[in-house]
């Protein structure tokens, strides 16, 4: 199988025939304002076309990026693709994320220009809102929240109810769900992870999670120490846990593990596209809202939901919105 680096700089040659470089970002760079108005111009049928200059991306120009954990491997793709260099080359432009909620923040501070990145928690909207800083978010992706237990557990299926059951600590016992008869212990995230809000705002509806043991609270920067831990959690088969779909299947973190269905519905492309499994939510980009027209932060925010964009999300592993 070819590593995505390979499958990346194919897709680059591809691009660069389809896109005359696709360091063409699609987006023409507006003409200079006219002191006289067409209604004011007489149509010379013997003046030349005009010519457009189409933008250019560089390492001088290329905006800041920031994001979600889960995304900073898209961020590294779309710069290796918009500046033509070989992905390991550009790895460090994704390599400081600083997490969903963070980066809202570091945003509104000017530390980047813009986001790739899930929903952070609802209390960044009022920061945002009490500093009087404006964003505009669009979606680029589609993920899922996911739930892995360890290969060895016999369940498969867990309905809606029985996971609220198990994070509020109504069900306790994994017989109680077709399982064998061994205590469940919980994995839970940070209250700022990106996949710690969607557990709240998809599955729990409002209710108050259980008090996990500290041990089961993974603050890591990123999901594999979580995947790690399950898999060795006592040596059982007793570890339930959470993580978005890109962890869990495209990037292999899942390997050990099992990921279940959710009201008989298995997570994949097709079922988190057409909303068929129940706990979807997208991935967004980012900027401020007063980024000019023309700026490189807000050229790439539209390349981004452009189908040449929307092709590198999928080549990625991540479920494009179209």
């Amino acid at each position: 199988m070819k590593s995505k680096s390979s499958i990346i700089i194919l897709f680059l040659t591809a691009t660069l025939l389809l896109l005359t470089a696709c360091r063409n970002t699609d987006v023409q760079q507006p003409d200079p304002p006219d002191p006289n108005p067409p209604s004011q111009q007489t149509p010379n049928p013997q003046d030349p076309p005009v010519i457009r200059e189409e933008f250019i991306f560089t390492r001088e120009n290329f905006p800041r990026m920031d994001g979600s954990t889960s995304t900073a491997p898209l961020a590294e793709a779309t710069a290796a693709v918009l500046l033509g260099e070989p992905r390991e080359n550009v790895a460090e432009l994704a390599s400081d994320f600083s997490r969903t909620t963070q980066s809202f923040r570091n945003l509104a501070n000017g530390l980047c220009d813009i986001l790739i990145v899930s929903e952070p928690v609802p209390e960044v909207f009022d920061e945002l809102k009490a500093m009087g800083f404006e964003i505009e978010m669009a979606p680029i992706a589609l993920d899922a929240l996911v739930f892995v237990v360890n290969a060895g557990n016999p369940v498969n299926d867990l309905t809606h109810q029985q996971i609220k059951d198990i994070y509020t600590g109504k069900i306790t016992n994994w017989k109680e769900v077709g399982g064998d008869d061994i205590e469940i212990v919980p994995f839970q995230r940070n209250a700022e992870a990106g996949s710690q809000v969607l557990m709240e705002k998809l599955v729990m509806d409002g209710l108050d999670m259980t008090e996990p043991p500290i041990q089961t609270i993974m603050t890591a920067f990123g999901m594999g120490e979580l995947i790690t831990a399950m898999k060795g959690f006592d040596g059982s088969a007793s570890a339930i846990g959470y993580t978005v779909f890109f962890f869990a299947e495209d990037m292999g973190m899942a390997d050990g593990l099992k990921i279940l269905s959710v009201n008989g519905v298995q997570p994949n492309t097709e079922t988190i596209r057409s909303n068929d499994y129940p706990f979807i939510n997208p991935y967004y980009t980012v900027i401020s809202a007063s980024e000019p027209e023309n700026s490189p932060a807000r050229i790439l925010w539209n390349w981004l939901q452009t189908d040449n964009g929307q092709k590198l999300v999928g080549l990625e592993g991540y479920v494009s919105i179209r």
